[in-house]
Parts: structure tokens; sequence; C-alpha cells
């Protein structure tokens, strides 16, 4: 019996709608990276149907994309070497440029491309620096086979509304470009919160697989990966008795345990601290003991439960995936894009 992941087209309808809804009067580059933060491209159909652009990280995962879509690609990476430069030609992807490196490649083209040009205003991660940006169109400029899409900037705080940076940053983007040129500036938290920053294209992410950019959960978005996993063996232990490797948990009194089949090779945090809540017939009981490799084991003491019942890890209203990530010490999107292959992964409602 498989660990299950289960994809809702339905949340994933809304949580679209989210984002039109906050930005009714811009384009829409979904962020389809890492395999649809973890969700598979092949299940996100509702978000490849209605978005204007589609985002990747890299060739194969535009290759992957493109055996489903015709939609737009955006090659968020961009390209380093010529064989990159045909091989993004030949899937018609749009090609981000975010180094000077890229330059010589990208001028020289023989063939029409598309690309959208990154600047960098405080994240100091990739982007061109101002100087570099007006170097580049003049370059570019000589070379009719180049249409520049759009020009786009990245936050670094944006998921922290009242951050300094949020403002200076969006202030000098706008002041070294020209507004008759396409720009884009907006991820999943200034979607939410910052409307000035909409501009012409948004990039929403982790917000269209229904998790909160903030540090608070955000009810209007949905949960649509839903983790499940069923129960092996239930027993009762007693006052005194230790539960799973290096016996971290120990019973103080008569305690009726189920042993779950999920462990950290399926994707579970193996730091999940002893407590952390898992639904089982809804109601959230606590992990217990050190997750393993196949298995975690849960108090059951206050539920009826039977072998063969399904234990919710994650993707639930009554257990969003941020507390999951609270009581880990790490956030949503590592969990969502770290479910292993031993996981099926299903189309559900």
């Amino acid at each position: 019996m498989r660990a299950i992941a289960s994809i809702s087209q339905s949340a994933l309808k809304h949580n679209f709608s989210v984002v039109k809804q906050n930005s009714p009067n811009t384009r829409i580059a979904s962020m389809v990276k890492a395999n649809a933060y973890g969700h598979h491209i092949d299940l996100i159909d509702p978000i490849i149907r209605q978005s204007d652009l589609l985002g990747v990280s890299e060739i194969l995962e535009a290759e992957k994309l493109r055996k489903t879509t015709n939609k737009p690609i955006l090659l968020l990476s961009g390209v380093i070497k010529d064989q990159e430069l045909q091989q993004a030609i030949k899937l018609n992807c749009q090609i981000m440029v975010h180094d000077k490196t890229q330059l010589s490649i990208i001028s020289n083209t023989k063939q029409a491309i598309s690309i959208w040009i990154k600047i960098n205003t405080g994240m100091n991660r990739l982007g061109l620096s101002t100087s570099e940006y007006f170097d580049c169109i003049k370059l570019l400029a000589s070379n009719p086979l180049i249409n520049i899409q759009c020009l786009m900037s990245h936050f670094a705080c944006a998921d922290e509304i009242n951050h300094p940076m949020n403002q200076s940053q969006l202030f000098e983007f706008k002041k070294s470009t020209y507004p008759t040129t396409k720009r884009s500036m907006a991820n999943s938290a200034a979607i939410l919160s910052n409307p000035a920053s909409h501009l012409d294209y948004v990039r929403p992410g982790i917000m269209l697989y229904g998790v909160s950019p903030f540090n608070t959960i955000d009810c209007n978005l949905k949960p649509v990966m839903q983790l499940s996993a069923p129960i092996m063996s239930i027993k009762t232990i007693k006052s005194g008795d230790s539960v799973g490797y290096g016996a971290t948990w120990t019973a103080n009194k008569s305690t009726t345990i189920a042993t779950i089949g999920i462990g950290y090779s399926d994707g579970y945090p193996r730091h999940a601290k002893n407590g952390t809540p898992i639904l089982i017939n809804n109601t959230l009981c606590p992990l217990i003991g050190r997750v393993s490799m196949d298995l975690i084991c849960i108090d059951i003491t206050n539920v009826k439960a039977r072998v063969g019942d399904t234990a919710i890890l994650w993707g639930n209203q009554k257990l969003r995936i941020e507390t999951i990530a609270e009581h880990s010490g790490t956030i949503a999107y590592e969990l969502l894009t770290g479910v292993s292959s031993r996981v099926a992964f299903i189309s559900a409602i």
C-alpha cells in the first residue's frame, strides 16, 4: 500500500481565480518549475490552460512541458552555450537574459528569438546591473531578430509586507525601465499585498498550489496536494514503553499507536517533531517518535481507527502543509518539491 498525493483540479482553478481577482489587468506568467512545485506537470492542466505564459527553470523542464502545451514558455535560467540556445529555439522558448556573459550568444542569433531581461534591484542573485542593462539594450538593438518581450526583477523580501526593500526595489526597477516596454515584478506575495508592483505581468508561484507566501495561513487559498498514507498496524503500549529509533518518545500512560506507511524516503520530513499533527478520521493526532525511512507512528488513543484507514499528512483545510513545515523547521516549498517517486500521484476533483 503506497502513499498517495492527490492533486485537486478544483483547487488549482480556485487559486488561479484568486490571482485573477488580485491582478485583473495583467498577464499571468505562472511558475511551473520544479515539476510544478512538486505537483507534476501532467496534473496541473487548469494552470496550463489559463496562463498567458509558463515559467520553467531549465531545458529539461521545457522539453517535458512542451509535450503538453503550445503556450509560451519562459526559460528562467536562460542559456550559456550556443547548444542551449538552439534547444531553446527549437522548443519555442522565451529566454531570460540575466548575465552579461549571455549577450555574445544571444546577440549573434541567426533565428528570431524572444527574450526577457532580468535587472538586479537588490536581490543580488541573478540580474544585470542598471548600467549593464543599458549596454545590453544598445547591443541587442543591432539585431532585428531579437524581440525584447519583457523586463523583470525579483523581490528579495516580498513575503515581509512592510520590509523597506520592497518599495526601494520597485522604485529602482521603475526608474531604470521605460513603461513602453512590458515589465514584471510581482511574485505571489506581491500579487496579494502590493498592487503597485503588478505592472504588465505577474508571476504567481506558491499561491497557485494553495500555500500562503506569508508566515500566516491564507484560508482563501485551497490546498492542491493532499498527501495521505494507510494505517499499517495498531497496537497498545504500556506506560514506560518507548517508540521508534533512539527511544525519543516514551509513553506516560497506556497508549494506542498507529503505524503509518510513509517515511522520509517518501518525502515526509525526517525532522518533524514529536506532536506534529496528522489527520485521522477527521481528528488531529500527534506524531510520536522519530520519522523513519518507511514508517511513522501516531498516538491514536483518542480516535477510533482501524488498519487500512487513511492518514492525511497534509493538504486538508484542517491540516495545512504550512503547519507541518513549521513543526519540521522548514518551509512548504521544500516539502512539496521533496515528495519522492515512491508516492503515487493522482488527479482528483
